[in-house]
C-alpha cells in the first residue's frame, strides 16, 4: 500500500492575515498540488447549515421522477446547466457511461460584462424552489474561497498574488448537484461500470463539498490508487486540465474515480456538490515562461480556456463536432 496521503490545510491560516502562516500554508498546499494534485482543506468558508441546507434540497430534486427531472435538460447546451440525466456521461477514452445523474447551477453575471451572452441561463426546477437561493449562495460562497485558493497558488508559482483574480472574474464555473442513484438489480449492470470512472477535470481547480459516502480515490505518480477521505466539515480541492497546462505540468492534474468498495454499496445513493472553478473563455493557457526549461520543455500546445472547454465537452460525449 502507497504510503502518500493527501495533505491537510486550514483556510484561515492563508485569510488571517499572520505572514508565517501565510507563507506555510502556500508552501504545504503547493507542494501537494505538485506532488498528487489534491489537498484537503478545513474551515472553508461554507456553514454548516448551507451546506446542509443544499444537499436536502439536492436529495429532494433526484428524489423526483426522471420524467419531471427531464423537463430540466436541455441537449443544445451540451450540459452546462440544469439536469443531466443518467447514462449521459462517460470519461474520456470509455464507451461505459458512468453510473451517476446531475444537475448544473452556473454564473449569474449582474454587472453588465458583455461575457453573459456566452452563458445560457441557469435552469430552475419549480418543484423545488430552493434550489435557486440555496445553490446560488454556496456558489457565491465557493467561488470567493477559490479565488483565495488560487491567490495562494499564484504566490507559490512566484507570480503577483492577483494573477488569476481578472481571469476569473464572471467565470464560466459551475456547481454540480451530484447524484450516484442507486441500483436495486445490481446483476445488471454493465462489469466495467463503476460510479465516476477514471478522469482528471476540465478547469483550473475544484472544490468537492459534502460526499455522503466514501469511494473517491486518486492515482498517485507510482500508479497506485489512494483514498480520499475528508472529514465531514472539510472540503477536497484538486487541480485540473486547464492550471496543469498553464504550469507546464508543475502542478498536476490527477486521475481519480469514484469507486464501491462492496458492490452492494450500490444498492444505495451517494451524494456530492463539486465546484468546477473555470475561468474566462478568453484565458490563455500558453505555458507560463517560468515553468519551461531545458530540463522541463514544454509539454503543451497553446489554446484558450475557452477552446480547450469545447474539446473536452466532444470528448465526454456531452457535445458533437
Amino acid at each position: 500500500m502507497s504510503q502518500i496521503s493527501i495533505a491537510t490545510v486550514d483556510y484561515n491560516d492563508f485569510v488571517s492575515g499572520n505572514p508565517e502562516k501565510k507563507a506555510a500554508f502556500i508552501k504545504k498546499i503547493g507542494d501537494a498540488f505538485a506532488e498528487i494534485g489534491f489537498a484537503i482543506v478545513a474551515n472553508h468558508g461554507v456553514a454548516a447549515h448551507l451546506k446542509n441546507n443544499l444537499f436536502n434540497t439536492s436529495k429532494s430534486f433526484f428524489a423526483l421522477d426522471d420524467e419531471t427531472k427531464q423537463k430540466y435538460e436541455d441537449t443544445a447546451i451540451a450540459g452546462q446547466r440544469g439536469y443531466i440525466a443518467k447514462n449521459k456521461e462517460s470519461a474520456k477514452g470509455r464507451s461505459t457511461p458512468d453510473l451517476k445523474e446531475y444537475y448544473h447551477i452556473g454564473q449569474e453575471v449582474m454587472d453588465g460584462d458583455p461575457i453573459k451572452n456566452e452563458y445560457p441561463d441557469n435552469i430552475w426546477a419549480e418543484e423545488v424552489p430552493d434550489l435557486e437561493k440555496y445553490g446560488l449562495e454556496v456558489y457565491k460562497t465557493l467561488e470567493n474561497t477559490g479565488r483565495n485558493l488560487l491567490r495562494a497558488i499564484a504566490l507559490y508559482l512566484e507570480l503577483e498574488e492577483d494573477y488569476f483574480d481578472q481571469k476569473i472574474h464572471n467565470g464560466n464555473s459551475i456547481l454540480r448537484l451530484l447524484h450516484y442513484y442507486p441500483i436495486e438489480d445490481i446483476s445488471n449492470v454493465p462489469k466495467d461500470a463503476v460510479r465516476a470512472a477514471a478522469h482528471e477535470d476540465i478547469n483550473l481547480i475544484t472544490l468537492l463539498m459534502g460526499a455522503s459516502a466514501k469511494g473517491l480515490q486518486a492515482k498517485t505518480l507510482e500508479g497506485e490508487w489512494i483514498d480520499v477521505s475528508p472529514e465531514p466539515n472539510q472540503i477536497v480541492i484538486n487541480m485540473g486540465d486547464m492550471l496543469q497546462r498553464l504550469t507546464n505540468g508543475k502542478l498536476r492534474s490527477t486521475s481519480h474515480q469514484v469507486i464501491c468498495p462492496d458492490p452492494e454499496l450500490l444498492k444505495t445513493a451517494r451524494y456530492s456538490m463539486p465546484f468546477f472553478l473555470h475561468p474566462r473563455s478568453d484565458m490563455d493557457l500558453t505555458c507560463l515562461p517560468s515553468t519551461v526549461d531545458e530540463a522541463h520543455p514544454k509539454q503543451f500546445s497553446d489554446m484558450t480556456a475557452g477552446e480547450y472547454l469545447q474539446e473536452r465537452l466532444v470528448e465526454l460525449g456531452l457535445k458533437k463536432k
